[in-house]
């Protein structure tokens, strides 16, 4: 059976990620860096599906169904990853998930999602 899909807010999804992407950006308190990695990451959980579902109604030898899929299984090992205890290694993890999520918002729009 089918994930029934929500649709990504990816305007939402872009301000976040600017958070810690855009130049000059403040660097957030500790506290505020684990709310912001737990934000980013809860965004990845809802676009993975909505992404894959889309994908995968492309042709298999589509050039943005493999891109797009290639994206999902790279945000999945994030979300996986491990990370130590210093400050710079959170903030750097951080960063990576909000490059992630901004991919994620990118292939959803590519690829038409239901957003």
């Amino acid at each position: 059976m089918p994930h029934a899909t929500v649709p990504v807010d990816l305007q939402k999804v872009r301000e976040t990620a600017t958070l810690l992407l855009a130049p000059g950006a403040e660097v957030p308190s500790s506290e505020g860096l684990e709310t912001l990695r737990r934000t980013l990451a809860g965004m990845m959980r809802e676009a993975i599906p909505e992404v894959e579902a889309t994908a995968g109604r492309r042709p298999q030898d589509d050039v943005l169904r493999a891109c797009a899929l290639a994206c999902v299984g790279e945000v999945r090992m994030r979300l996986r990853l491990v990370v130590g205890d210093g400050f710079e290694q959170r903030l750097a993890r951080a960063v990576k998930l909000a490059r992630s999520v901004r991919a994620l918002a990118d292939h959803c729009q590519t690829l038409g999602c239901a957003s």
